[in-house]
């Protein structure tokens, strides 16, 4: 069960120079190379074109159209941080917008993956604020019941905990342990490496039917041709 009313200022982070390779990275990439585990449910998405982000996460746990921890949550930020909040149920509303976004900014965030809805998207993509969210919407949010701040909590159906590795991007958002950065870049950065020389073959018209050796087994699972 979650806590509520709490907010834990020491936490551990992921090691700063495994979040930068992993931020050169791609959200498939890692997802697969970390065993296709860690990813959020695809409702999650870019609030503008073109928005990604990396960095290591301070966990908000709101009420269902109340922003208060938030704001508390600002306070918490360090560079290179992104803000994951989600919420103790379903909801839409309005939690974030430019005014947040510009107190979290000067803090050093990286961005926000929240699993409500966000606003002002016109000005976050103006200044640059990456920001990933279940709903765009326009409906304000009080501040009267406490959630709490970097607590572990389940963001569209992943588990985060202070300090993981946040990676989002066109393709969806994925979670990366803290403990696994490291290890995980190693992989998702051969797994790129693999996937350049394959994508070489594919442009030279060689084809996965052969490249993957998959002619046999579609054979032996019956498959014919017939002209």
């Amino acid at each position: 069960m979650n806590e509520l009313g709490v907010v834990y200022r020491t936490i551990q982070r992921a090691d700063p120079a495994a979040v930068e390779r992993l931020a050169a990275l791609d959200v498939p990439t890692v997802h697969e190379a970390m065993g296709r585990v860690g990813l959020m449910r695809p409702y999650l998405r870019p609030a503008y074109k073109g928005a990604r982000l990396c960095g290591t996460a301070v966990t908000v746990l709101l009420q269902p159209g109340d922003n208060w921890m938030l704001h508390v949550a600002a306070e918490q930020i360090r560079e290179g941080d992104v803000v994951v909040a989600a919420c103790t149920t379903e909801s839409e509303d309005g939690f974030f917008g430019d005014l947040l976004a510009t107190s979290m900014k000067a803090r050093g965030a990286r961005g926000i993956v929240i699993d409500g809805g966000v606003r002002d998207v016109d000005t976050l993509e103006e200044m640059g604020f990456p920001a990933f969210s279940r709903a765009i919407s326009s409906k304000g949010c009080v501040k009267a019941t406490l959630g709490s701040v970097n607590v572990p909590v389940i963001v569209a159906n992943a588990q985060v905990f202070p300090g993981d590795v946040i990676l989002a991007d066109t393709d969806g958002v994925v979670v990366v342990p803290a403990a696994r950065a490291a290890e995980v870049a190693d992989a998702a950065e051969a797994r790129r490496d693999n996937e350049v020389a394959k994508r070489q073959k594919f442009a030279d018209g060689v084809l996965g039917l052969d490249l993957y050796g998959m002619r046999e087994p579609l054979a032996a699972k019956g498959l014919r041709y017939i002209d």
